[in-house]
């Protein structure tokens, strides 16, 4: 053979070896890819193909399954009660996708998590049998918060201080999935009609949007103050000049009432009056450094607080001249926070200083009913002492039975809470957010935390406040929760 054949052999012998590499390149890394592509129509295909598990409130599925007419997707996805579920299901659309727990447990509800699927399953390249999530959330305690909201733009969470069971999760106005689950015209006018409605009914207000938290973010402050040995009771009297001037400013921060006994107030004086210079003062005392401190201890500036559906940031600002500082002890400035965050703070009070891993889901099973994985309490904090919190109870109490929140009380029940009004808009000229939060507990030991939030663009803005607005909802969420009457 001469040295020309030689040549041209050998190097087609490295075409037919570089041909082997690349198919099998193909069929086994590019190939997956292509098979695992979100936009892969055959996969979209397999997950529409059987009905779906479901996502179980109460022990009662709140979704289904339903057999459609295309060609191509067999089921679509149904809810029962959509509005009232929306922010705690998300949605499941064949067009649209899908978020919330349907979106982080999709997998799960359609078969194709590697978990469901047996030995036979995967040799045939078959979806397994669908599994389903269990929830935390209490379907009397749901329905109290959506019914108290109605029409109204707000939320409300109400949560369990001892597991960090999320109880109820609800944002209004609401929308129902149903609407946007399949592919026809009618899907398409729908999802256009909620992304065009500017009050935005699948944003989710409890969970995924953040707000000035007002008055309600004396709390924290409160609990700075006596935690840090600023002062050592709540009874103890402030350094609280009334009005307070600004620090480097001339202007004078008041109270919403003149005739309140704000001067040198005690904490449990200046938060059943809910006055403004004692806090903003004491903010200023403490330094911004310990009071972000205290709101990150809290839960704030987390950005990966997952119930398993992510959380918003809620912040507390920093780099701030002191005339700013004196603001964010009154939860405004550039403080923000989800409705989500309230809660967990006066959680974390009525549960003695700990805080427990707020969470949504206790369960998720496979198509057979076991346990794919569990989620059991879990404390992420203990932002103040049991005896701080002791005090903080104690003052709140005082802010129902005889100070701003009195809407809220419950004949033989503890109930303990604060009001807030938060201002925004340029020069605060939107109309003020409505807030409260809460705690109840009942005679054998049962708790509940709340929090709402109310932006009423109905309401007379001399009419806005949280013990008129938010209060009554809290209450009726309590008594849910509690099972009283």
């Amino acid at each position: 053979m001469n040295k020309t054949i030689r040549r041209t052999a050998a190097f087609s012998l490295l075409l037919v070896l570089a041909l082997l590499l690349r198919v099998s390149w193909v069929q086994e890394v590019d190939g997956k890819a292509l098979a695992d592509d979100q936009y892969n129509r055959r996969n979209l295909i397999a997950q529409y193909a059987n009905p779906f598990g479901d996502i179980i409130v109460g022990g009662r599925p709140v979704t289904g399954s339903a057999r459609t007419s295309s060609p191509d997707f067999t089921y679509k996805r149904t809810y029962t009660d959509g509005p009232l579920y929306a922010a705690v299901t998300g949605r499941l659309s064949q067009v649209y996708g899908a978020n919330q727990l349907e979106g982080i447990y999709q997998g799960v509800l359609n078969g194709t998590d590697s978990r469901t699927r047996s030995l036979l399953d995967v040799l045939t390249g078959r979806t397994g049998k669908p599994g389903d999530v269990l929830t935390t959330i209490d379907p009397a305690v749901q329905k109290a918060a959506y019914n108290g909201l109605g029409n109204k733009n707000g939320a409300a969470v109400a949560i369990d201080p001892q597991t960090g069971n999320v109880l109820a999760m609800v944002s209004t106005p609401s929308y129902d999935p149903s609407k946007i689950a399949g592919g026809s015209k009618a899907d398409a006018r729908a999802w256009q009609r909620y992304s065009d409605d500017k009050s935005q009914p699948m944003s989710n207000r409890a969970l995924r949007q953040t707000y000035p938290p007002g008055s309600t973010f004396k709390l924290v402050v409160a609990a700075a103050a006596l935690q840090d040995g600023l002062y050592s009771s709540i009874d103890q009297p402030t350094n609280s000049p009334n009005p307070y001037t600004l620090p480097g400013t001339v202007s004078q921060l008041t109270n919403e009432n003149p005739a309140a006994p704000c001067e040198n107030a005690s904490i449990s004086t200046a938060l059943e009056y809910s006055c403004n210079t004692v806090f903003a003062k004491m903010a200023v005392d403490l330094g911004q450094d310990k009071v972000k401190a205290m709101a990150d201890a809290f839960g704030f500036d987390s950005s990966e607080l997952d119930i398993p559906v992510r959380a918003a940031q809620s912040v507390y600002p920093t780099k701030m001249p002191k005339s700013s500082l004196a603001q964010t002890g009154i939860g405004q400035f550039d403080v923000r926070a989800t409705p989500l965050q309230m809660a967990m703070v006066v959680s974390a009070i009525a549960d003695g200083g700990k805080l427990m891993a707020p969470h949504m889901v206790s369960e998720v099973t496979d198509g057979d009913g076991k346990a794919l994985r569990t989620f059991d309490p879990k404390q992420t904090s203990q932002p103040i002492s049991e005896h701080t919190a002791q005090q903080l109870r104690q003052a709140m109490v005082s802010v129902i039975q005889k100070g701003t929140g009195t809407n809220a009380q419950i004949p033989g029940v503890e109930v303990g809470g604060k009001t807030g009004t938060a201002q925004h808009g340029v020069d605060n000229g939107e109309k003020p957010y409505a807030w409260f939060v809460s705690y109840a507990k009942d005679s054998s030991g049962k708790q509940v935390a709340v929090a709402v939030m109310v932006d009423d663009p109905d309401a007379v803005r001399s009419e806005i406040s949280g013990n008129g607005l938010a209060a009554p909802i809290a209450k009726a969420m309590m008594q849910a929760a509690l099972k009283s009457s």
